[in-house]
């Protein structure tokens, strides 16, 4: 028997009220089949449909009653058959009673497991639980209920009930039932493992089963070390992980079709031969790894790749804690752990949870060394999140994010809009229009179910890979099948979420004139495009947003403003904007110091007030406002002063902070440097 081996009865209402979502619920279970056949072939499943015309289950012949419940499908190993039973649900036509159906799925799993393979028999219920269920023999239904979850407590049962409401209108009498029927499958959750999930919508239906079991594997287990004389014992386990693609075999149709235990795998063997002989085999011992640099392969034997290598010692340990808001949403990379203390060490789950409530308390994050593994070749730094267990059955956890290293970070810089002319920014009434259109577009709004909720929104992707994989099971020639339309849902825009935003996306439209952007021969676009007189501040010294076609390096003489704009604005590197900015002032040195009579002050100009604008533009002022006193001192310095006259003649000044938030100069402060002193008397 298979280690992870799950014994599941899918328990489905198929009552009148259900048959507008019922082919949902087909493709959901179809799923849920296939996936089992890749990822869990050993697992055995029945079907037990309720609120049918006919009865068919045994406890109705054994003991009486539980009419109207049909075992589609008793309890075997997963197959093609078996997708086809749940393609092809019958639509019922009485009122179904959930808690009878429920029964007949115990004594299924009671009658073919026995007491074998407790924790892994599961029981899924889907149904809207809108009609009355029948009062018991003896006692209450909610005794009814405590007594069902007793039994599967005993027997190692999980019960999942998926509840689908929709939006149909509903008079008091059964939103009455329907709160009684909610408190009913409460119960299962306080008394025994259960989860009961609400969906109002088909595509959130698509979602709400889950497919596929994931057994949870911890990554590490030993000790969160505070100090070296405070440590906590603790597991961790990956809380999200990206679903991926199964993985594909090579298949071979040479083996004899008379052959019934051929694999038709096939094996790949790999020879190295010598260019210069391509007859003579290179055995393994004769072979080395080599890494390209430059031009050379320098060859490093497996000894010392080995030796080089980091093997840091199997540990988790605390570097310190900041202030959440230090640590950014967009630092995070990879998949979400969490840090749970030692199940059964009472003092760990103690100090995990007054360490995580004085963390949220104070507002504050940890940061982690990490080596999850003896051997691990790399060290993991992350940031540790406090999590308040909202369930007094469930203990204070945290999460683990992993942070970049300073190799890992992109920053792109992108020119603030707060930086254009006013004739760039956009009017109240463009702005109160893009306002109203993110609001009419909103997933969340209030009073409804929020659209698109992550843990029930399937992949469409392998949604749609594992339907054609089953199609193909059948049909080895059937072509790929369109889109479905529940997935549609997913990747499309609502349909009736635009119809209802129509007039929005007008409005929006005619707000925002949209023109063709013609072809430059030059590809250079002006953002800053203001040639009125005045300061050099007025005048069209423009930054360029998209490169040139060749890509520019170095600044040249005659083309020293038009190399630099082409320069800072490459977004192929973050390096760009900073090479840009120290090649320019190595250019005004130069044609300053070289300055015969100051012929060389007016092209210096020119280039200090592109220089300028751009640490404007690219929001690094201190660059520019140190550069500018240090250009002052050196003229001072080397009796080249006439520069500096030349610069306050031209109402050269500081960037300040209206211009640039990282500016430490006041706007009062931004000629101080050309103001003379008074002699003192």
């Amino acid at each position: 028997m298979a280690r992870n081996k799950e014994g599941l009865v899918l328990l489905i209402d198929v009552s009148p009220s259900m048959h507008s979502v019922l082919p949902e619920i087909q493709k959901v279970c179809s799923l849920l089949i296939q996936k089992k056949l890749v990822y869990s072939k050993y697992d055995e499943v029945g079907v037990v449909v309720f609120g049918t015309k006919d009865t068919k289950n045994d406890l109705t012949a054994e003991v009486g009653g539980y009419e109207h419940v049909t075992v589609l499908q008793p309890i075997k190993v997963v197959d093609g058959d078996l997708v086809d039973v749940v393609q092809q649900l019958p639509r019922g036509t009485v009122p179904g009673d959930f808690m009878d159906a429920i029964v007949v799925g115990m004594d299924l799993l009671i009658k073919k497991f026995q007491e074998t393979i407790k924790g892994k028999k599961r029981i899924c219920l889907i149904t809207n639980a809108m009609y009355p269920i029948k009062d018991p023999y003896e006692g209450t239904k909610e005794d009814q209920v405590l007594t069902l979850a007793e039994q599967m407590s005993v027997h190692g049962m999980k019960i999942e009930c998926i509840i689908y409401r929709g939006n149909q209108k509903r008079d008091p009498h059964e939103n009455n039932i329907i709160e009684k029927n909610d408190m009913l499958l409460s119960i299962f959750s306080k008394k025994t493992k259960a989860k009961a999930v609400h969906v109002e919508s088909s595509t959130s239906l698509l979602g709400a089963l889950r497919t596929r079991n994931v057994t949870p594997v911890t990554i590490y287990r030993g000790d969160l070390e505070i100090s070296s004389t405070f440590k906590i014992k603790v597991w961790v386990y990956k809380k999200t992980s990206e679903e991926r693609f199964p993985t594909l075999k090579k298949y071979s149709d040479n083996a004899p079709s008379t052959d019934k235990f051929a694999t038709h795998e096939i094996k790949l063997d790999y020879e190295y031969k010598i260019v210069q002989d391509p007859s003579k085999v290179v055995p393994p011992e004769q072979r080395i790894k080599g890494y390209r640099y430059g031009p050379q392969v320098i060859p490093i034997s497996s000894a010392e790749l080995d030796a080089v290598k980091f093997r840091p010692e199997k540990s988790v340990k605390l570097l310190g804690f900041t202030n959440a808001s230090n640590i950014m949403r967009h630092y995070y990379m990879k998949d979400v752990n969490i840090f749970i203390a030692d199940p059964g060490n009472k003092k760990a789950i103690l100090a995990v949870s007054a360490l995580v409530r004085a963390m949220k308390e104070m507002n504050k994050v940890a940061i982690l060394r990490c080596v999850w593994r003896q051997g691990q070749s790399n060290v993991v730094i992350g940031v540790l999140t406090p999590n308040v267990s909202d369930n007094n059955n469930i203990a204070d956890s945290f999460y683990f994010n992993v942070l970049p290293f300073a190799e890992d970070v992109r920053e792109f810089q992108f020119p603030s809009f707060s930086s254009l002319p006013a004739s760039l920014q956009p009017s109240a009434e463009q702005q109160e229009a893009a306002d109203k259109l993110v609001m009419m577009l909103d997933l969340a709004p209030a009073g409804k179910e929020e659209s698109l909720r992550p843990e029930f929104t399937p992949n469409p992707v392998l949604e749609r890979f594992y339907h054609h994989l089953e199609l193909k099971s059948k049909h080895p020639d059937t072509a790929v099948p369109p889109l479905d339309e529940s997935l549609k849902r997913i990747t499309e825009p609502d349909p009736e979420v635009i119809s209802k935003t129509t007039l929005v996306i007008d409005d929006f439209r005619r707000h925002f004139e949209l023109k063709e952007n013609p072809k430059l021969k030059k590809s250079t676009r002006r953002l800053l495009k203001d040639k009125s007189s005045g300061s050099y501040e007025n005048q069209s010294t423009d930054l360029i947003a998209s490169t040139s076609e060749v890509k520019v390096e170095t600044l040249g003489d005659l083309t020293t403003v038009s190399d630099f704009e082409a320069m800072i604005s490459r977004r192929d590197s973050t390096e760009w904007v900073s090479k840009a900015i120290f090649a320019m002032k190595n250019k005004i040195f130069d044609l300053v110091e070289n300055s015969f009579e100051g012929d060389n002050y007016p092209k210096a100009l020119e280039c200090l007030i592109a220089l300028r604008k751009a640490c404007v533009i690219e929001q690094e002022p201190k660059q520019f406002n140190n550069f500018l006193s240090h250009v002052c001192r050196f003229c001072q310095e080397t009796n080249l002063s006439s520069f500096g006259e030349f610069l306050a003649s031209k109402d050269v000044t500081f960037i300040t902070k209206t211009e640039a938030e990282d500016s430490e100069i006041e706007e009062k402060d931004a000629r101080s440097l050309f103001v003379k002193a008074e002699p003192s008397s």
